[in-house]
């Protein structure tokens, strides 16, 4: 049986950490910050953990990086 192809997208844009959780970076930092307010740009800082109901899908996409459920 060949091998499974790990979706480059998926693999560019998602992080699995050490336990097997899968983060990702947040939407709308690239520009266009100065018309929101800064404690809106702080708090689209940093990464944020992959949901529950999308972690089989991630799995799917990623087969060889441990994602865990």
């Amino acid at each position: 049986m060949p091998k499974m192809k790990t979706n480059r997208l998926a693999y560019k844009k998602l992080r699995v950490n050490a336990k097997g959780k899968v983060s990702h970076a947040r939407a709308f930092t690239s520009h266009n910050t100065g018309k929101r307010s800064a404690k809106r740009n702080r708090q689209l800082k940093g990464c944020r953990l992959v949901g529950s109901t999308e972690i089989r899908a991630v799995r799917g996409l990623l087969p060889y990086h441990g994602a865990r459920a």
